[in-house]
């Protein structure tokens, strides 16, 4: 038989059970819903993610296109760079050649009198005498032809100069000073400061 004593008991006991299942349940409401709300933050950090992604990948496609955009440009300009130097080579070939021809047309004008006149020479009959003075008229006209072209002989009173002069021989000897130019086996022409020919000379001392 029970009696209020173990009745009080009993409910003590329900009670506390009661309580415990309350706790419980708060417990697991709160761990639930601090999963809950795990979730939801990661839930919200991924989809924030993925708008940063795709704003990120919006704008490397924006700069993508936009240096596309200046790689074709580049690679236009350089294409007509290439063409225009194309151009400027041809036309400057062209006018290199132009002016080769212009500047042998200028000498060669000065040469052709006096190649005429050494073809009347070798045509013409008579002595040693008259070929000889024919040769010295012919040589006068060479020289005129070359002052006409400012083209002058290398001199040879100032003595030897590696500028002008190239010395195939030398010599001792104390009648001459140093450096003195006995002998010219060749002469040497300049026009203006280029040499066009060096002297070839025998230098003493």
């Amino acid at each position: 038989m029970v009696n209020d004593e173990n009745l009080n008991e009993i409910k003590e006991e329900a009670i506390n059970e009661e309580d415990n299942m309350v706790e419980e349940t708060l417990e697991e409401s709160e761990v639930n819903e601090d999963i809950e709300f795990e979730q939801l933050d990661q839930k919200d950090k991924t989809e924030s993610e993925i708008e940063g992604l795709t704003s990120q990948n919006k704008s490397l496609a924006e700069e993508n296109k936009k240096l596309s955009n200046e790689v074709e440009t580049l690679k236009d300009r350089l294409l007509r760079i290439n063409a225009e130097y194309e151009n400027f080579r041809k036309r400057t070939e062209k006018e290199k050649k132009a002016l080769y021809t212009d500047a042998c047309s200028d000498v060669l004008k000065y040469m052709f009198p006096v190649l005429d006149n050494l073809e009347r020479a070798a045509a013409a009959e008579g002595n040693a005498e008259d070929l000889k003075k024919g040769i010295e008229i012919t040589l006068k006209q060479f020289e005129d032809a070359l002052n006409k072209l400012d083209v002058e002989e290398i001199k040879i009173e100032e003595g030897f100069d590696p500028n002008y002069h190239n010395a195939i021989m030398h010599i001792e000897d104390e009648s001459y000073g140093k450096n003195h130019i006995v002998e010219v086996f060749q002469k040497g022409y300049k026009k203006g400061d280029k040499v066009l020919r060096f002297s070839l000379v025998k230098v003493a001392n």
